[in-house]
């Protein structure tokens, strides 16, 4: 994972990290933008994890959990995701995008309040009120799904 922003605050004590200001995160084919990123992370000297970053104390550090506010986007192949604020629970692998979310997959849209999305079972659910739908004849990925679960045409 690879983070830039224009400030960075290591707090050592309550094991957090709040990235300001132009943020954006690179991990694999994903890419996340927003104003504010704050990383919580736990030591954890069995499995290797997160180095530390100069200055403050070394150690392997293991991320528990990543918080992204503020005009959040998400980016994978051809799938954009918008919203307010994101969370992305690294225990669990589920990611969690809510506030007016919007997500495209080529002209298909999809609106809503609360998407989640389990990264390890590819299952995506959007709820809490109302949810819009717009798709175009001859989708492939209706939005909010995994880029490339195409569903089969019998």
């Amino acid at each position: 994972m690879k983070i830039q922003a224009a400030t960075l605050e290591v707090r050592e004590k309550d094991k957090m990290a709040t990235f300001s200001g132009d943020v954006h995160v690179f991990n694999g084919d994903t890419e996340l933008k927003c104003k504010s990123l704050i990383v919580f992370y736990e030591e954890d000297p069995k499995q290797p994890g997160m180095k530390a970053a100069e200055p403050g104390p070394g150690g392997e550090k293991q991320i528990k959990r990543i918080e992204a506010k503020g005009g959040v986007t998400v980016v994978q192949k051809e799938q954009n995701a918008f919203g307010e604020n994101a969370t992305f629970n690294m225990r669990e692998n589920v990611v969690t995008l809510t506030g007016n979310v919007v997500v495209t997959t080529g002209k298909d849209v999809l609106r809503g309040q609360r998407l989640v999305v389990d990264l390890t079972s590819g299952v995506s659910r959007m709820d809490q009120g109302r949810v819009e739908g717009l798709f175009s004849s001859g989708s492939r990925n209706p939005p909010g799904s995994p880029p490339g679960n195409t569903p089969e045409k019998k």
